[in-house]
């Protein structure tokens, strides 16, 4: 969800805005492709896709798909830079660049703010990932936007799930092998599942995670998000992650409105935090969004509710919004690391 900045891909460049000719055009369409090229379609087609066509994604209104913590803002941003500055201590902020990956357009939370570092800088659509020196390299909501792939354990092995396309109706099906990406990562797989367990695999969040981290920069780490850690993924949530976010309703048909409805899963911690350790950061966190906040910006936390005339002011329902365990206080959660 949310998310603006993706990894470049390729296609040859067309003018149909239609999703099922733009389909139709895959070698295997009939047969099936994976479902992560469904979604990447879906998602990022130049004339087609969720993420590139021009229209309302973002906000609280019905005429929007979600809302994130970015939607509440300034007290998000306010929150977010007391969190940054407390981590970086004792090094100065001003020393550092805030960069955020995956904006919205016309979006990002310290648009319109005071801040107190160097510089902020915004990568989204397209842009390439050029990271200053010292940085806080900060996203939203990026990681859980990637196309995923899909399996399913049946008859005693891992099959992989793709989408096939019948006049203009898509369909799931069994792929006949597995495909050379998900081919390279069977290692992360159980080797024994229960009948029909699904694991919705976020295997892109590789390699923009390290399109993020491989360059020599110093400083902070920061990344909003929900996701799992691969023990509950593998084990404890038999239908997989995958669904959908159209109108403000969750929903599970994958296949329907392509290219109109938000497609997502929960990220894998534990992939994110070993490709920060391999890359020479300290020591990881993931915190819940509530506890993170109230460790790392407990000031602004009670200037807010201590300040704020009336019980219900709009600083005041944004903040519960944020914080409150029942909406995104433990829905979301922040993973964050130092490289000095």
């Amino acid at each position: 969800m949310a998310f603006s900045g993706h990894i470049c891909l390729y296609w040859q460049m067309g003018s149909s805005s239609d999703f099922f000719e733009i389909f139709a055009t895959e070698p295997t369409a009939a047969t099936g492709v994976s479902f992560a090229r469904f979604m990447e379609l879906a998602m990022y087609h130049p004339t087609a896709g969720y993420y590139t066509r021009n229209f309302k994604r973002v906000g609280r209104d019905d005429k929007a798909d979600f809302f994130t913590s970015t939607t509440f803002s300034p007290v998000f941003g306010e929150l977010v830079i007391a969190a940054v500055v407390k981590l970086l201590a004792p090094a100065q902020p001003a020393d550092f660049v805030f960069v955020e990956i995956g904006a919205e357009p016309g979006g990002g939370i310290l648009r319109n703010l005071a801040h107190p570092f160097g510089s902020y800088q915004i990568i989204s659509l397209g842009q390439p990932f050029v990271l200053p020196p010292n940085a806080v390299v900060f996203s939203n909501e990026l990681f859980d936007a990637q196309p995923f792939h899909r399996v399913v354990w049946r008859q005693g092995r891992w099959r992989e799930l793709g989408v096939a396309l019948a006049g203009r109706t898509l369909r799931e099906v069994e792929l006949s092998e597995l495909t050379p990406e998900l081919a390279a990562h069977t290692d992360r797989l159980p080797k024994q599942s229960e009948e029909n367990y699904h694991i919705d695999m976020p295997l892109r969040t590789i390699p923009i995670l390290e399109r993020i981290i491989g360059p020599n920069w110093k400083g902070l780490f920061i990344a909003f998000d929900y996701g799992k850690f691969w023990p509950e993924l593998a084990e404890h949530l038999p239908s997989g992650t995958g669904r959908t976010y159209h109108r403000q309703k969750m929903g599970n048909d994958l296949l329907a409105r392509p290219g109109k409805q938000d497609l997502t899963c929960h990220i894998c911690w534990d992939w994110l935090e070993d490709g920060l350790v391999r890359a020479g950061f300290g020591e990881t966190r993931v915190d819940s969004q509530e506890s993170f906040f109230m460790a790392h910006a407990a000031k602004v936390l009670a200037h807010i509710t201590t300040t704020e005339t009336g019980s219900f002011s709009p600083r005041k329902r944004m903040l519960m919004q944020l914080m409150h365990p029942a909406n995104m206080g433990q829905k979301f959660q922040a993973l964050y690391a130092l490289r000095k």
